[in-house]
């Protein structure tokens, strides 16, 4: 494989090419799911799920945007609503959607599609999974296990998610600056809420391996579960870009810790914020250099 290598091949061969848009459908001009403007998309993207376990006031990435300065509403469907500002100076746009890997493929697509951003950050709640994680907590994701179906659907489960090894020390150093509780290491995704997370469907359905997935996983030391951050992380990787994850923990079942709605959330979004602003003094530095990527400070 070469610099010049086509991911597109196959598909200028495929026999329906003539009657798809092979970048994905528009309205007026506008990515059609997001209705967002290219043009003012940031580089840096937050990613947030209109979840109520979360206890969001108002839609995710309305109530960010009060953080952003000089921060404009860029795109509203009736399924994304994107916002762009600053905050501290660096350019920021934060996108809500709803829960799970299918929907976030759908704004990755458009965002990889149409947009020159580079760099996409998953910021939600989740459940703790190794009995050391505690509600409150943040997990700042190294790696996710992809035990949900959508990235299937475009590379084999054996292709790991592997957050930006940028992105986990720009997220690292603003936990440690803000002094807020966090600890890095693996997230495993799921599309099923229920069962697939070893928690009781309808009327406490369960079939017998549904009651060792959290066993199973928390002997594996993964930290947590989400939905979404499987999404982020692979299509990212597979086109490029650097992904990455910051996740509340509301929950522990393991560790008999209740729920606790939005507990740690205001922590992972601060998290977030100076991360951002972390990474974009470690890109700068890294252009200033003339160097491809940041190894660290000074060089």
């Amino acid at each position: 494989m070469t610099d010049t290598w086509d991911p597109s091949a196959l598909y200028d061969s495929y026999a329906y090419a003539a009657n798809l848009p092979k970048r994905g459908l528009l309205v007026e001009g506008r990515p059609a799911l997001s209705q967002f403007d290219p043009a003012r998309v940031a580089r840096y993207v937050l990613l947030l799920v209109r979840d109520p376990l979360c206890a969001y006031d108002d839609d995710p990435a309305t109530q960010l945007a009060h953080r952003l300065d000089d921060a404009e509403q860029i795109g509203r469907s009736g399924m994304f609503t994107s916002w762009t500002g600053t905050y501290r100076g660096v350019p920021v746009t934060a996108i809500s959607g709803g829960s799970g890997s299918p929907e976030a493929e759908l704004i990755m697509h458009e965002l990889l599609e149409f947009t020159e951003a580079d760099t996409f950050l998953r910021v939600g709640g989740s459940g703790g999974i190794h009995p050391a994680v505690v509600p409150g907590e943040v997990v700042i994701t190294s790696g996710v296990v992809r035990d949900e179906g959508m990235t299937r659907a475009y590379v084999p489960a054996s292709y790991p998610a592997v957050s930006s090894y940028e992105v986990v020390v720009a997220l690292s150093r603003a936990a440690e600056r803000t002094e807020r509780p966090y600890r890095v290491g693996v997230t495993r995704s799921s599309d099923s809420d229920f069962c697939g997370v070893g928690r009781p469907s309808v009327g406490g359905y369960f079939q017998p391996w549904h009651t060792d997935i959290l066993d199973t996983w928390a002997r594996a030391g993964v930290l947590n579960g989400d939905r979404e951050s499987a999404a982020v992380v692979t299509l990212a990787a597979l086109f490029g870009k650097r992904g990455g994850s910051v996740c509340s923990v509301a929950d522990n079942v393991i560790a008999a810790a209740p729920f606790v709605a939005g507990a740690g959330h205001a922590a992972a979004t601060e998290i977030a914020l100076e991360g951002i602003v972390e990474l974009a003094a470690m890109d700068a530095a890294v252009a200033a250099q003339g160097r491809a990527r940041w190894v660290r400070d000074g060089d």
